[in-house]
Formats: C-alpha cells, sequence, structure tokens
C-alpha cells in the first residue's frame, strides 16, 4: 500500500488530529496532500484484470465538455477536471477513488468531471457532503445513478429504494437491529464464528503457510450475516461458497455501469449476449436463488409455529434470525420485496465488514506500537473469554484503530447522490436539477486540510474517553457509514462484528505481512486488495497483561525491546 505510517511515541498523541471546521465561501484552491498515492496504481496480475467497460477516449471527453459544460453563461463556480484516457481507464475498472483524489489535489475540493456523455460534481468537502447528504428525501437530492445502475441487482430492496417505498422498508427493516438482538447475536454468531476462524487456521500456523487474510475474512462475514441474517451457516469457512464470487461480480458490475460510455444494458437482448452482463446475470441468479430459498424455509416454521412478535425487542430463542423478525412481525409484503430487503443486508453486511477487518488487520501489521497495545487492551478487558457486549465499550483503544482503519479504507469510498432541483451548495457552488454528485469519502478523510497527518495511521486522533466518531460529532468528516437519512442501518451491527473478530483474532494469533507483496487497490463497493492479503500467521504466547501494561506507557524504544522479545516467542 503506498501510504506512509509513522511509529509515534504516545507522549506526542495529545494534540488534536481534526481540524476545525470551515465553510467554503470561495472558488477552491490549491489543495496538498501528501500521498505516494499520484504514482501509478500497479496493474493486476492476470488472474484480476479489470473488467471490460467503454471507456471515453480523450477526443469524446473533450467534445462532450464542449458540448454539455462550456456554456456562455456557466456561473456555477465549479471547475472542469481534464481527464485523460488512462485516468478515465482506471476511473472505469480500477480503483475509483485514486483519479479523483488525484484530481482533488489538482483542482481543489469541488469540480466536475466528464466521462463520456454524463458528468459528474465531486465533492471532497465535509460542509458540502453534509448539506447533499443532509437534505436527501425533502425533495431536493435522491440515489439517482447508484439506483439505476444498482436495480439489477437489489430490486426495490431498501438499499436503493427512493420515496415513500424507501421509508416504508426502512420503517420495517430497522426495528429488528434492536439492542437485544444486538447482545444475543455477539454471543451466539460473531464470538463462534471468530472462533471457528481461529480453529481453521491451525494447519496454516503449524505449517507456516501464508494465507490471504482477506479471503479468509470475506468468508468468515458471510458466515456470520448468513447466521445473524438467515440463520443459515453458509460454511464458507469450509466449502466454497458461489455466493461470495457473485457478490463481489454484481457489486463490480453496478460500479462499472456508473461510469459506463452508453446504458447498452438497459437492453434486454444485450443483456444475453454480451459476456460482461451474462456473467452479472448468472451472479444475481445465484444470489436470490439463495435468499429466496432461506425465506420459504423459514416462512414455513413461522405459519406451522403461528409465531408472532409479541414485544418490541423480541427475539426467539432458537432462531435470532433478521429474517424471523420480520415474518413474525406479520407485515403484508411480498416475497418478492422482502427478498430485495434481505438481499441488501446479505451484500452489504458482507462486503463491508470483510473489508473493515482485511485494511485493520494490514494496518496493525505495519505498525507494532498500535498492535501491542490493542493485544494488551483485549488481554485486560477479556482475561483469556470471548467478548461478551458489555465487554465491547471498554475495548477502547480497538475500538478506535478501526475508526482509523475506516477513516483511511472507508467504505464505500464514494456515494451518489443526484440533485433533484436546482441548489446552490456551501461555497455559493451552483448545480442544476439532474446534476450527478460524487461524494469522495476517501478525499475528505485523507485531506489534509481537514485531517492533520492525514496520511498517518494514529488511533489516538479520536479520543478514546470520547464518543466514539460518526458523522455528527466531526462535522461530517468522518462519514464511512454516510450520514443523513440515508446513513447506513447496519453500523451498529458492521461495528461490533469487526470489534469482535478482530478481538478474538488478536488473543489467539501472531501475524506479519509476507514480505515483498504489493498490496493495491481495487473497488467493488468497497475497497478491495487486487492480489489479496498475505500473512505467515503464528500461535500467540500470552503474555500477562500486567507486562504488558506496563510497556504500553513506555517510549518507542522500549516499544522495540519489548517487541523483540516479542518476535522471539513467535511460535511458542
Amino acid at each position: 500500500m503506498p501510504l506512509s505510517y509513522s511509529f509515534v511515541s504516545f507522549s506526542h498523541l495529545s494534540v488534536p488530529l481534526i481540524k476545525p471546521a470551515t465553510i467554503l465561501t470561495s472558488k477552491p484552491h490549491f489543495i496538498s496532500i501528501k500521498s505516494s498515492l499520484d504514482n501509478k496504481t500497479p496493474k493486476p496480475n492476470s488472474n484480476n484484470t479489470k473488467p471490460s467497460s467503454w471507456v471515453s477516449p480523450d477526443w469524446l471527453t473533450s467534445l462532450t465538455k464542449t458540448l454539455t459544460l462550456n456554456q456562455k453563461h456557466d456561473d456555477s463556480g465549479i471547475p472542469i477536471a481534464s481527464a485523460k484516457l488512462e485516468d478515465v481507464s482506471d476511473l472505469l475498472g480500477g480503483a475509483l477513488f485514486l483519479p479523483l483524489f488525484k484530481w482533488m489535489n489538482e483542482y481543489g475540493p469541488i469540480y466536475r468531471l466528464a466521462a463520456g456523455p454524463r458528468n459528474f460534481v465531486v465533492v471532497s468537502d465535509p460542509a458540502i457532503a453534509k448539506h447533499v447528504l443532509r437534505n436527501y428525501g425533502d425533495g431536493k437530492y435522491a440515489k439517482g445513478l447508484v439506483a439505476e445502475v444498482s436495480e439489477f441487482l437489489f430490486g426495490s430492496g431498501f438499499a436503493i429504494a427512493e420515496g415513500s417505498l424507501w421509508t416504508a422498508r426502512r420503517r420495517a427493516v430497522v426495528p429488528s437491529l434492536h439492542k437485544k438482538y444486538l447482545s444475543v447475536i455477539v454471543d451466539r454468531v460473531f464470538c463462534k464464528c471468530a472462533q471457528r476462524l481461529v480453529e481453521k487456521l491451525q494447519p496454516d500456523v503449524l505449517n507456516g503457510t501464508a494465507v490471504n487474510m482477506e479471503e479468509k475474512f470475506s468468508q468468515l462475514t458471510l458466515d456470520v450475516i448468513g447466521l445473524s441474517v438467515f440463520n443459515y451457516n453458509f460454511d464458507s469457512l469450509t466449502t466454497d461458497s458461489p455466493v461470495i464470487g457473485a457478490v463481489y461480480t454484481a457489486l463490480k458490475e453496478a460500479e462499472a455501469r456508473s461510469t459506463d460510455l452508453l446504458p447498452y444494458w438497459k437492453v434486454k437482448a444485450l443483456r444475453k449476449i454480451i459476456p460482461r452482463q451474462i456473467k452479472a446475470e448468472k451472479a444475481v441468479t445465484v444470489i436470490r436463488q439463495t435468499v429466496e430459498e432461506l425465506i420459504v424455509k423459514c416462512k414455513e416454521i413461522v405459519d406451522t409455529e403461528d409465531e408472532r412478535i409479541d414485544d418490541e425487542e423480541y427475539v426467539n430463542d432458537t432462531d435470532p434470525s433478521i429474517l424471523r423478525f420480520l415474518l413474525a412481525s406479520r407485515e403484508e409484503v411480498s416475497s418478492v420485496q422482502l427478498r430485495d430487503d434481505l438481499l441488501s443486508m446479505l451484500v452489504a453486511g458482507h462486503e463491508t465488514t470483510g473489508s473493515v477487518l482485511t485494511w485493520t488487520l494490514y494496518l496493525l501489521s505495519k505498525d507494532p506500537v498500535s498492535l501491542l497495545k490493542a493485544q494488551e487492551e483485549v488481554d485486560r478487558v477479556l482475561q483469556g473469554k470471548p467478548p461478551s457486549y458489555e465487554d465491547i465499550k471498554d475495548l477502547k483503544f480497538l475500538t478506535r484503530c478501526i475508526n482509523e482503519s475506516l477513516r483511511l479504507y472507508p467504505h464505500p469510498p464514494v456515494l451518489l447522490r443526484r440533485a433533484q432541483v436546482a441548489d446552490v451548495l456551501p461555497g455559493n457552488y451552483k448545480v442544476n436539477a439532474g446534476q450527478d454528485i460524487m461524494i469522495s469519502v476517501y478525499n475528505i478523510h485523507h485531506s489534509s486540510k481537514v485531517w492533520d497527518r492525514a496520511e498517518e495511521f494514529v488511533p489516538e486522533r479520536f479520543d478514546l474517553e470520547g464518543p466514539v466518531p460518526n458523522e455528527t460529532n466531526t462535522d461530517f468528516r468522518f462519514i464511512p457509514f454516510s450520514g443523513g437519512p440515508r446513513k447506513c442501518v447496519g453500523d451498529q451491527f458492521a461495528l461490533l462484528e469487526a470489534i469482535v473478530a478482530l478481538a478474538i483474532f488478536l488473543q489467539n494469533m501472531n501475524f506479519e505481512l509476507v514480505p515483498d507483496q504489493k498490496i493495491s487497490m481495487t473497488t467493488g463497493a468497497t475497497i478491495h486488495t487486487t492480489n489479496g492479503l498475505y500473512m505467515k500467521l503464528g500461535k500467540r504466547k500470552k503474555i500477562q497483561a500486567f507486562a504488558l501494561s506496563s510497556a504500553s506507557n513506555c517510549k518507542l524504544e522500549g516499544f522495540r525491546r519489548f517487541d523483540l522479545h516479542w518476535q522471539q516467542s513467535w511460535m511458542g
């Protein structure tokens, strides 16, 4: 990964690392962010080639700018980015957010990007993001393009539904994620699945085999979402599940559609003959059939038992899943609508948390100081036991490691909205009705105008004794779960799952990156590696908490001496 990280002594971390709020009141100026991401992203190997897309060449982009953007009376105040062929190629098929970051450095925190016949206003400023996200649903902004390109996958599910349908479906789904449900799922599902992962990794520990942890975390989170939402064990840690590949294929297709030169996929006949569309439709079929079969089985049980919800925090003791809750609520809803809602949970819940775990482990592997501090906290708080729901609030530093991972690698890295009416954005930038707006979460999270030491992994930037950071208490500087009315409904679920999985992993395993591998990025709704994240694993020798507590108060040199002892006991 081409970001830079510093091993800093904790005595230097008392300075706040979030910058004061600023509203743009003039035209954007040059932003300089120190990063080697300006270098060309390494090309993935032949097994990870970019999906084909109809790329807009330089001449067509220029023509589009001439016809649609260079109006005589353009008073929007928004500069136009000049995209070259190689930039647009990356935008369409690779790590979508990287060229957006490059152009932010050149054009400032708001600019217009032409891609074929469509153009986007790209936003990298918290104040503008706050304005757009908070004004969803009052007639100003809608999901727009993201709903259009994802309908083939999500149907009318609440993930992309608009207007009154979205309001109704969100109101139906949110009650299922109540506190009692989460506390039960932490014990029965999150802990059990994470312990199963540790067990499955033991042969690799003994053999010294390099393990692709991105793949393992993807399998883990599919098992978690299967049990939590459907009370079904995909057992993907043991057997290959076609659902994992199908989810990735479908999300990658949705991303490609958002910037296709021509929306040829709207033509039914073409979807039957073009290889990319055939592959996408097969993937959606796998996902839908899986969800439909699980709904039918659960409905039979609920009908047989004549089960009905009798409490706000209802949990079925034998099957605490969200599907069981929704069926027992006896809401009048079509089987297709229920399928689409649950499919939204399956796709989003599996994809997001797997990526969070991957990048958090990567960051900790690059920072032994933070790793040791996290291990010490896990040992002290849990005392060798799996975490309970009540324990999680005391895993403060581990939580901040995950928060900081979400800042550096947000999932998703961009959010799309469409202006329903003409609007004036903070800073007096004007957008017309129908304008597609791309909020670059990645840019906001990496901007040196928003964060001090923006490119460094510094978990302590978020006060350990303060509230868990979110869009509200950071004034939209930190928006990994979006914000406003369309904020992710599963944010607490995802954060709890990541904390539990990482705590159990740190309790039991030592890990280090396999040397000389290139960790580069691509996207498929969330940020993935292009070639995996390979680690060498070791069984962790339990070190008494008091020894680690003493070490946590040392300066960096003390950490290095302690780390040497830790390395000597690597396979203990």
